[in-house]
C-alpha cells in the first residue's frame, strides 16, 4: 500500500506557502484601495490554515521512504489540489466566479495553459491580475522542477533519457535535488526580472510588465488585458517573442550556463531543432500572408513571429489578426502547437525531443526495409536511445493523438461545435491557451462553453501538463496494490 502521509505533508507545505503568497496581491489591492484586499486575505487565511493543519498532522512523514508510486501521486496532487486554493480568490473576490469557472481559471494558470473564462480583465482589481500572473509563474517553476527531477526518475514519456544528464553532468557542482532547485529558482527569477525590465523599457505599464513577464517566462499566457499584446504592438511583440523563446528552452541548460558550462546549450540538438523549426514556420506563414493580404513585410513577419512563437512555446499571448487566420496559416499553427517546444522547460505539447526521436525511429524503420541486414542502434546526440525510452516516446505520441480524438468527440457531445471542440482540446492538451472557433470568437474566451465541456478541458489541461501517462497509470488497479 502506498504511504500517502509524505505526499500529504508536501502538499500541506505547498498550500501553506501559497496562502502566504496570496498576501502579496492582497497588499497591492490594499495599497490602491480596490476593495478586493479582504477577499484576498480571507483566501490566504483559509489556504494557509488548511495547509498548516495538514503539515502538522503529518509531521515527520518525510523521514520515511518516498518511492516511485508516491512520486506519481504527488505529481498529480500538486496540479489538482493547488488550483483549489488558487481558485478561492476568484470566487470570494472579483470577478466572483462560480466553482467551475474559478477552478478552470486556476487550473489554466497553474498548468500554464493561459485559457480564460474572464472578460474585462483590465477592469479587475490589480491584485487579481497579479494573482493570475503569479499562478502562471508558480506553475511554470513547478513544471520546470518536476521535469528536471521527477519525470526522468518516473520514466514518463521517454524522459528517462535525461536521467543521467539531469544529475551526472553537474558532477560535484550540483549533486542533489535541493541544489538543483535553488539554482533553478535563481535562473527562473533572474529571467523574470530581466523580462519585466525590458517590457517596462518598451512602454508597458508597471503591472502589465510584471504580469506579462511572469507569464512569458512560465510560457503561461495570462495577460491583464483582453487584447493581450495588441496594446503593445511593435517593440513589445519582438520582446515578447524573445522571452517566450527563452522560457521554452531546457532549464538544465541555463543552470549549466550559470555554473560555467557554456557548451551544452549550443550543442543541444533539441534547442537547435526548436529554433530551426520555428524559423521555418514563421518564414512560411510570413510569405503566405504577404501573398494573400495587404500587410507590409515587417508587419506580416512580426505578427507571424509573435503568434507562432506563442503557439509553439504553448504560451497563449496573441496579437494582430490571428483571430482571422484560416487555411494554411492555421494548419501550420495547429501542427506546431502539437509539436511544442523543448522538454525540460515549462512549455508543453509533444516536445521537440519526442518528435525528433519518432523521426529517427521512422528513418531507421525505412532503412531496415532497404538494408535488412544492417544493424544500427538508434542514437540521439551521440547517445544510444534505449528500447524502453523509445517505447515510452512512441506510446506517448500515440496516447497524445488518441486523446485529441476521444476528447474532441466527447466535447461535441456536450453541444460544442466541431471546430471549437477540436481547438478547445488542442489548446488544453497542449497547454497552448489560444481559442478558435464560433464559440470563442465573440469574447476571445471559453466562457460560452457548457460546464461539461469546461471540465473536459480541465481534464485535458491536466493530462497535457502531466505527460498523459502520469494520469493514465493512476487509474490502473495494480498501481494501488501492495
Amino acid at each position: 500500500m502506498i504511504d500517502l502521509a509524505p505526499v500529504a505533508n508536501i502538499l500541506g507545505r505547498l498550500l501553506l506557502l501559497l496562502g502566504c503568497l496570496m498576501l502579496i496581491p492582497a497588499a497591492l489591492d490594499w495599497a490602491v484601495a480596490s476593495g478586493n484586499a479582504g477577499a484576498m486575505v480571507e483566501s490566504a487565511i483559509l489556504t494557509a490554515a488548511f495547509g498548516g493543519f495538514v503539515t502538522l498532522a503529518t509531521q515527520g512523514a518525510l523521514r520515511g521512504a518516498f518511492d516511485i508510486r508516491a512520486a506519481f501521486v504527488l505529481t498529480l496532487g500538486i496540479w489538482v489540489v493547488t488550483p483549489l486554493a488558487g481558485a478561492l480568490p476568484l470566487m470570494l473576490g472579483a470577478p466572483n466566479l462560480g466553482f467551475t469557472d474559478a477552478y478552470f481559471e486556476a487550473v489554466s494558470g497553474i498548468t500554464t495553459t493561459g485559457s480564460t473564462v474572464i472578460t474585462g480583465l483590465a477592469e479587475l482589481p490589480p491584485g487579481m491580475n497579479l494573482w493570475r500572473g503569479m499562478l502562471n509563474w508558480l506553475g511554470g517553476l513547478g513544471i520546470a522542477f518536476i521535469a528536471m527531477i521527477f519525470l526522468p526518475v518516473m520514466r514518463v514519456g521517454g524522459m528517462q533519457f535525461f536521467r543521467t544528464e539531469g544529475f551526472d553532468t553537474f558532477g560535484k557542482v550540483l549533486p542533489r535535488a535541493p541544489d538543483i532547485a535553488r539554482s533553478l529558482m535563481g535562473v527562473y527569477a533572474g529571467l523574470t526580472a530581466i523580462c519585466a525590465l525590458v517590457y517596462s523599457g518598451v512602454g508597458m505599464a508597471p503591472l502589465d510588465a510584471v504580469v506579462h513577464a511572469m507569464a512569458s517566462i512560465a510560457t503561461g499566457g495570462f495577460s491583464p488585458r483582453d487584447a493581450s499584446f495588441n496594446v503593445y504592438r511593435g517593440p513589445g511583440e519582438y520582446a515578447g517573442a524573445l522571452f517566450m523563446i527563452l522560457g521554452a528552452l531546457p532549464y538544465v541548460r541555463y543552470v549549466q550556463l550559470v555554473n560555467g558550462q557554456t557548451g551544452p546549450i549550443w550543442r543541444d540538438a533539441q534547442v537547435r531543432a526548436f529554433l530551426r523549426w520555428l524559423a521555418y514556420a514563421v518564414a512560411a506563414v510570413t510569405l503566405w500572408r504577404l501573398a494573400t493580404s495587404t500587410q507590409s513585410v515587417e508587419g506580416a513577419f512580426r505578427e507571424s513571429l509573435f503568434n507562432l512563437t506563442s503557439i509553439m512555446t504553448s504560451t497563449g499571448f496573441f496579437s494582430g489578426s490571428f483571430g482571422s487566420w484560416d487555411g494554411f496559416p492555421m494548419v501550420v499553427a495547429l501542427v506546431f502547437g502539437i509539436v511544442g517546444a523543448c522538454s525540460g522547460s515549462s512549455a508543453a505539447g509533444l516536445s521537440v525531443f519526442r518528435v525528433q526521436i519518432a523521426l529517427l525511429a521512422l528513418a531507421a524503420a525505412l532503412r531496415a526495409v532497404t538494408q535488412p541486414n544492417r544493424v544500427a542502434p538508434l542514437r540521439y546526440q551521440g547517445r544510444a536511445v534505449e528500447p524502453d525510452a523509445l517505447d515510452a516516446v512512441i506510446m506517448y505520441i500515440y496516447g497524445y493523438v488518441f486523446s485529441i480524438g476521444v476528447l474532441t468527440v466527447a466535447m461535441t457531445l456536450t453541444g460544442v461545435d466541431l471546430t471549437s471542440a477540436l481547438f478547445g482540446v488542442w489548446t488544453s492538451l497542449g497547454n497552448i491557451g489560444y481559442g478558435y472557433g464560433p464559440m470563442v470568437v465573440a469574447t476571445g474566451t471559453f466562457i460560452e462553453f457548457p460546464t461539461a465541456a469546461k471540465w473536459l478541458m480541465i481534464l485535458a489541461m491536466l493530462m497535457g501538463r502531466l505527460a498523459l501517462l502520469s494520469i493514465f497509470v493512476l487509474v490502473l488497479p495494480r498501481f494501488w496494490r501492495p
